[in-house]
């Protein structure tokens, strides 16, 4: 799956300020970057994760062996906020080939599906409240706009997340078949189809 032309979206948020030739930089890392993740971010994915999450519900939707798994499979289709080059947030997806979600969703990446199942989005904590995890779901969705073979987005979560996904543009599609230990979700899906003007118009194809 080629990514050349969606690069416009993925870039740095803000340009770093002009320096003056007598003024030595410090570091020339950008104040905030958005990039795909690769396997050497795993570690900083699960941290943020596992902290995320395990204190809500008790469970990861990632571990980190299938964070590393979905990051060497399909990394074109995750995405990091990074801070000076510290990750603050990320959304790692991976492509599925049926109407619903099974189990089987939850480690496997079909290279001919349509659909993207969103795994987990994932704000660090220091970063909270800040709407991060808003507008890096809105620069995922509109990413994806430029994927040609993308269909729609899907994911699973809590029926306490509904609201927060709801706000996005997702649509709840029922109760999901698949259960973690005690918890159970519900499906939600954004449709991805229909943007064919967009693309022509932003470089995608």
């Amino acid at each position: 799956m080629s990514v050349v032309g969606a690069q416009p979206f993925i870039k740095p948020m803000q340009s770093p300020p002009s320096v003056s030739p007598g003024i030595q930089r410090r570091h020339t890392l950008p104040a905030s970057e958005v990039r795909p993740l690769n396997t050497q971010d795993a570690i900083s994915v699960f941290e943020i994760e596992r902290e995320a999450f395990i204190s809500v519900s008790g469970e990861c939707p990632l571990h980190l062996d299938e964070v590393r798994h979905f990051l060497t499979l399909c990394p074109e289709l995750s995405m990091g906020w990074f801070e000076e080059g510290r990750l603050v947030a990320f959304i790692i997806g991976s492509l599925w080939d049926q109407d619903r979600l099974t189990t089987e969703a939850l480690t496997l990446h079909k290279p001919c599906g349509s659909t993207v199942h969103i795994h987990v989005l994932a704000v660090h904590r220091t970063f909270r409240q800040q709407g991060k995890g808003p507008i890096l779901m809105w620069r995922y969705l509109q990413y994806l706009r430029c994927l040609p073979n993308v269909r729609r987005a899907v994911l699973m979560c809590e029926d306490f997340l509904i609201p927060f996904y709801r706000k996005s543009g997702f649509k709840v599609l029922g109760r999901c078949a698949i259960t973690v230990a005690n918890l159970t979700f519900t499906e939600m899906w954004y449709p991805i189809s229909g943007h064919a003007y967009m693309r022509r118009n932003t470089g995608c194809l």
